[in-house]
């Protein structure tokens, strides 16, 4: 097993039969599934102005004050519930949850997950009447770290990835070790360990069975091994800006290879060596890319999901499913899609942990 050594954590945290997640007894499998007709009653209309706590007549009296070249209040009021919506975000507590994914092979993946790269199985669920089974595995608890949620539809044993997706950052003490070990299980080296092209930590580049990309990063321990969802957008600037104002991130920095035509964004909601973060990477170029069937979407968590709707709605998001319970658990949730396309699901934070109790 490779040695994964994470720091003592402090207490604190879908598949689809390809175009439908499964799972009535999880908020993120469930909030692709659940049509808003099956809700036990219509989603609450949202109100700007109650969600942030200003009122109607502040608004007119501070959009007043705005000398903007606008025209109408109604424009001058839009931009003051941005700013509100903005304040808020960057308030509210916030942290990736886990990544959702489709794999061929369940127990294959597992092995391989538990063997070669450190994680452990954290539960295991088959719904037979929904035909799937899924898995969570990572470093730590599901209320504490980020994990993976694997997902198998039965009969289903081959996704394609696309070409949007990049891969899974893992933080290992000992690079080389690691890809010893995998090799020895049969698995696949796609780069060699070596420094970073123009730096000096140690990496290197594995596909696991279902050839999902994870790059090893050597470090020290860490409370957070699954370090990194690289995901690939058409506009890094117009990303960049989504995930901070609609989504709370922050931009933790910035990197230009003109030599190799791409740049990176490191967002997240904490510091890159004690947090999951996000990796947005832009090939000079290229605007679109093609997203498969096999990844899914992250969940993050937050302490409302009805403001978390109406900032990403202000800030140019698509809600895909309006905040609300869901039947049957009462999770409340919402998911929205990112300018590139990309799925999150938005979980209440005190309903996530009471869905880890049962």
């Amino acid at each position: 097993m490779a040695r994964i050594v994470p720091m003592a954590a402090t207490s604190s945290n879908s598949h689809i039969r390809l175009a439908a997640l499964h799972s009535p007894l999880s908020s993120i499998a469930a909030a692709a599934r659940v049509a808003p007709s099956c809700l036990s009653s219509a989603p609450r209309p949202i109100h700007l102005e109650h969600l942030f706590g200003i009122t109607t007549s502040r608004l007119i009296r501070k959009a007043n004050c705005i000398k903007a070249s606008v025209s109408g209040n109604t424009t001058q009021a839009s931009t003051v519930d941005k700013e509100s919506a903005f304040e808020w975000v960057k308030t509210d507590n916030r942290r990736m949850l886990h990544v959702v994914y489709r794999v061929g092979d369940l127990e294959r993946t597992i092995k391989f997950y538990t063997e070669c790269l450190g994680m452990k199985l954290l539960r295991k669920r088959d719904i037979p009447e929904e035909k799937y089974t899924n898995a969570f595995l990572g470093y730590g608890p599901e209320d504490s770290h980020f994990v993976v949620e694997l997902t198998y539809n039965y009969g289903v044993d081959k996704y394609d990835i696309g070409t949007g997706f990049g891969h899974f950052g893992v933080a290992v003490e000992d690079v080389a070790k690691t890809v010893d070990l995998i090799k020895a299980k049969g698995g696949k080296v796609t780069r060699e360990p070596g420094p970073v092209k123009g730096g000096r930590s140690v990496i290197a580049f594995i596909e696991d069975p279902d050839g999902y990309k994870f790059e090893l990063l050597e470090r020290g321990p860490t409370p957070e091994p699954l370090c990194q969802v690289m995901l690939r957008v058409g506009d890094l600037d117009r990303s960049i800006n989504f995930y901070e104002k609609a989504f709370g991130m922050e931009l933790l920095r910035k990197r230009d290879n003109p030599e190799y035509k791409y740049t990176i964004a490191m967002m997240g909601y904490g510091p890159e060596d004690t947090n999951t973060v996000l990796e947005l990477t832009y090939n000079y170029g290229v605007t679109e890319y093609d997203k498969g069937n096999a990844f899914a979407q992250i969940a993050i968590g937050t302490d409302d999901v009805y403001k978390t709707a109406a900032a990403i709605k202000l800030h140019g998001g698509t809600i895909t499913r309006e905040p609300g319970p869901l039947p049957v658990i009462n999770t409340k949730i919402t998911a929205c899609l990112d300018p590139d396309g990309w799925k999150t699901v938005f979980v209440d934070n005190v309903d996530f942990v009471k869905e880890l109790e049962y």
